[in-house]
């Protein structure tokens, strides 16, 4: 399928050190983007397109990565008791989910044998079944005691490679330190629970064991619910570390921590997710909302936290989505001003405080939807569709 959005007024890249591309269209084929450009303004230029979107002068971004869900199996969360809750993330804006551990999977095994094969088999199920258009990266290894470096390359022979330190039956957080550098060296990507407990039975996570255990990402590291203290932000900014704030977490110290990343040029490393189907509940607008509320409240740009929401958690996860050239996945969102609101542009409304209004999404080069999104107030601009060759209502 080839589909153009067309007429777009503001085109962000995804790279908030270049967060602008000078175009006003773009091109899919297949699943992926095919031309970034201005168009002619030709008759019939985009004929050849099975979908033509019309942006009416919106602003086209790629698709939100959520870089932390607790997924589970299917489009169903155990921990709130509701089906169809990623379908709904994406009505939000979210085009890719990263799994953050199926920990809230009832009677959840802790043996060795068991916390292998369920992220072996969360990973391969989410490969063949897309919630919603969604793409979703399942099958966190949850690390326990007892896992030998054997375990950890038998499930990356299956194609598993995300692991998460947090809800295991280890007796402190110091436990961690072998078991992440064992999973580090098989190659997967860690993660690490960061703050005070976020459910009885637990323990907390402080700044200082952040930095004995050196994750690859320190996950809600403003708290999942509770924040580490203020002073270990900017001590974790100048090593190596992921910085995630999540839509769950404090908001004061999200703001602390992006700030403490530009001071130390660790932008790049900077990372926005919801940590959700939580205690928090079900946040379909979780990302969009992190963002508005960190910018309206603060001095930190837009277009700087719409990037650590999409380019900054591509590069770090090694993902084709999050920014938009030629040769990335064609996961993209047209987002406008909502109506009746005091501003006219998408980045000017979000940096007021207002929620945005989501008007279209297009994910692996599908329109999933076009003109309203069922969970944000309606763009201020019609977002249509104005050709069409396939039957498909959208």
């Amino acid at each position: 399928m080839h589909v153009a959005i067309i007429n777009i007024g503001s085109l962000l890249s995804g790279d908030w050190r270049e967060p602008f591309i000078d175009a006003n269209t773009v091109v899919t084929d297949g699943g992926l983007i095919s031309w970034v450009g201005t168009s002619g303004g030709v008759a019939g230029e985009f004929d050849y397109c099975d979908v033509v979107i019309d942006a009416a002068g919106a602003t086209v971004a790629p698709g939100l990565i959520d870089s932390h869900v607790h997924v589970a199996f299917g489009d169903f969360t155990p921990r709130q008791n509701t089906v169809g809750y990623l379908e709904s993330y994406l009505h939000g804006g979210t085009t890719t989910a990263l799994s953050a551990g199926e920990v809230h999977i009832p009677g959840r095994p802790h043996d060795l044998a068991g916390v292998k094969a369920l992220a072996i088999a969360a990973h391969k199920c989410y490969e063949n079944f897309r919630p919603g258009g969604m793409r979703v990266h399942a099958g966190s290894l949850l690390l326990e005691p007892g896992l030998e470096p054997d375990d950890f390359a038998a499930v990356r022979a299956e194609g598993v490679w995300l692991c998460k330190a947090g809800f295991g039956d280890v007796e402190g957080a110091k436990d961690y330190v072998e078991l992440v550098a064992m999973a580090k060296e098989a190659g997967l990507m860690t993660t690490l629970h960061t703050g005070g407990c976020s459910i009885p039975g637990t323990f907390p996570v402080t700044g200082e064991d952040v930095l004995d255990i050196n994750p690859d990402i320190s996950f809600h590291i403003n708290g999942g619910p509770v924040a580490i203290e203020d002073r270990y932000y900017d001590v974790i900014a100048q090593t190596q570390i992921g910085m995630q704030v999540c839509a769950a977490g404090n908001l004061r110290t999200g703001i602390l921590a992006a700030e403490a990343a530009h001071r130390h040029d660790a932008f790049d490393r900077l990372l926005i997710g919801t940590d959700t189907p939580t205690g928090s509940g079900i946040m379909p607008l979780g990302m969009l909302y992190t963002i508005v509320h960190m910018a309206a409240v603060s001095d930190l740009d837009v277009v700087d936290l719409i990037g650590a929401a999409t380019g900054n958690v591509a590069r770090m996860f090694g993902l084709n989505n999050g920014m938009i050239s030629a040769g990335r996945d064609a996961d993209l969102i047209v987002i406008d001003a909502p109506l009746g609101g005091t501003k006219d542009t998408a980045l000017d409304a979000m940096k007021n405080g207002d929620m945005v209004a989501v008007g279209a999404v297009v994910t692996n080069g599908v329109p999933r939807f076009v003109g309203r999104s069922r969970n944000t107030p309606p763009t201020t601009r019609p977002i249509t569709v104005s050709r069409s060759s396939v039957l498909q209502q959208f």
